[in-house]
């Protein structure tokens, strides 16, 4: 593990990213906002990128107009939480 100033994170950001990109546990520190360990981002949705969500919307407003058609049964509140759960038996 390497412990890091804030002002040596600044002078060195490539050396100190490139060891916690290849495993190294990276600890900045800071006197005025604390610690941070640096860790390597490998998901794009964990980089803060926005899930496209158009598919979901679409499924739902699908299911929605089944209802309606008449072509499926509303479930009760309980078994749609169970469901979303994952306790479907």
């Amino acid at each position: 593990m390497i412990v890091i100033s804030t002002r040596d994170f600044r002078a060195n950001q490539t050396k100190f990213l490139d060891l916690a990109k290849s495993g190294e546990d990276v600890i900045l520190k800071s006197r005025s906002s604390g610690s941070f360990k640096l860790i390597p981002v490998e998901d794009e949705n964990a980089a803060g990128k926005k899930r496209d969500i158009t598919d979901d919307i679409v499924a739902a407003l699908r299911q929605v107009r089944d209802h309606l058609d008449g072509k499926i049964k509303l479930k009760s509140a309980e078994s749609l939480i169970d469901e979303l759960r994952g306790n479907t038996f």
